[in-house]
């Protein structure tokens, strides 16, 4: 069996084609189980976020998971392999571990160190769990990965500065308009994203915020958080013909700011808009650039803006690959260790099984003992067998990973008749 993770992302696919494979998270639970019923794959964590899809699983053969997983992101996309062929990667046992270490650290991210992943590992990974899709094998996996994003962000500063996708938005937009400072912002969208640039507008001065969201509770919720304006999605025309700048973050999957829209609510020709569209997939038609007065950012654009931050946090990166190394020393060898212990408890199991048929076998001969004297040579014949499993055991476990660890495994087997 392997640990093997295929996807694609935004350094190897173009903004439009993630949101296609983009898995939302209402439907996270079906996706799991569909992948579950494969034949090569054992386990199962989908990591679909605005920058990547990835597929974590535990295979009984790569290239079979291979095949089943690549279908599966066809399927459920509707985009054939053609499509997807060029962008997909895979990579497998230390080179996967590798891979969700640096996803969890922030060094895979858009934004160098960015903050929000780890909080989307963690939700990706309890989904699974609680659809019975990651079990053992997965689970200690993903708590490794979690505690190595922890530990970047404590030990280092790979987080300090921006970090988050969501604030480099904020960021962006400041930087392309000089400054927000006395800014109409209209925020488009008020899920966890929304949240984040609603956070980073309340620091950056702007003059009016309103927040415009399909479920108005959620709105609310949010415009009261960080003293905005609330409106119905319905007035979002409206709002638009207003805004000086507008950050769309929605999840809505489909475009909801097209060519039409912003055409009729540009009348002032003298009034230039910043729309920035961090939303996948994409909230904002494309064509909608072509508006005389609108500045148009998306994912990809940020992506750019961003490398320019890398070199404030670059020198942290050795340290967290440091800690990466660490990690990935440890998992492997607790994985090889819980590997170990079935044959240690089977071993013990087939001892056990002769101690007690021996005393069975010679149960006439102790019918004169008392029962203090019947659990004395229980007691004393238990002490034995745990006296010579002793060093075995430990020394399995120890081993356990090793090329001297699976040659005494063999041996282990073969000297005993274990499965």
């Amino acid at each position: 069996m392997s640990i093997v993770v295929i996807g694609l992302n935004h350094r190897t696919t173009p903004v439009d084609l993630l949101g296609k494979v983009m898995i939302a998270d209402a439907a996270l639970p079906k996706a799991l189980h569909a992948l579950s019923v494969r034949d090569d794959i054992r386990e199962a964590v989908i990591v679909s976020t605005c920058n990547r899809t990835e597929i974590y699983a535990i295979a009984e053969r790569f290239h079979g998971a291979y095949t089943d997983i690549r279908d599966f992101i066809c399927e459920t996309s509707g985009v054939s392999p053609e499509e997807i062929s060029a962008h997909l990667y895979s990579q497998h046992d230390d080179d996967a571990i590798v891979h969700l270490f640096e996803v969890a650290a922030g060094l895979d991210s858009a934004v160098l160190g960015e903050t929000e992943v780890l909080g989307q590992v963690r939700h990706a990974w309890d989904v699974a769990m609680n659809e019975g899709s990651s079990r053992s094998a997965l689970n200690l996996l993903f708590r490794y990965a979690l505690e190595v994003g922890k530990r970047a962000r404590t030990e280092t500063g790979i987080s300090k500065s921006t970090a988050s996708v969501s604030h480099a938005a904020v960021e962006m937009a400041e930087e392309i308009l000089g400054s927000l400072v006395g800014k109409s912002v209209l925020v488009v969208g008020a899920g966890e994203m929304g949240e984040g640039v609603a956070t980073a507008l309340s620091r950056a001065g702007v003059a009016t915020m309103t927040v415009v969201n399909r479920t108005e509770s959620r709105g609310e919720a949010l415009a009261e958080k960080v003293g905005a304006r609330v409106c119905s999605f319905d007035s979002l025309e409206t709002e638009l013909a207003s805004a000086d700048v507008v950050l769309a973050c929605t999840g809505a999957g489909n475009c909801i700011i097209d060519f039409d829209l912003v055409s009729r609510t540009r009348t002032d020709e003298n009034r230039p808009v910043l729309i920035v569209d961090i939303a996948l997939p994409r909230d904002v038609e494309p064509t909608v650039a072509t508006i005389e007065n609108v500045t148009l950012r998306d994912l990809d654009d940020l992506s750019q803006w961003a490398q320019r931050g890398i070199e404030q946090r670059a020198s942290e990166i050795d340290q967290v690959r440091s800690i990466i190394s660490d990690e990935v020393e440890r998992f492997t060898l607790d994985q090889a260790q819980r590997q170990a212990a079935p044959l240690v408890a089977q071993l013990r199991e087939v001892v056990e099984s002769v101690r007690v048929a021996e005393i069975e076998r010679f149960t006439g001969r102790l019918t004169d003992l008392t029962p203090e004297q019947r659990e004395v040579v229980e007691s004393i014949t238990r002490g034995i067998v745990n006296k010579m499993l002793h060093t075995p055991s430990v020394r399995l476990r120890e081993a356990a990973g090793t090329p001297q660890g699976e040659r005494l495994s063999a041996a282990v087997r073969d000297l005993f008749n274990l499965d």
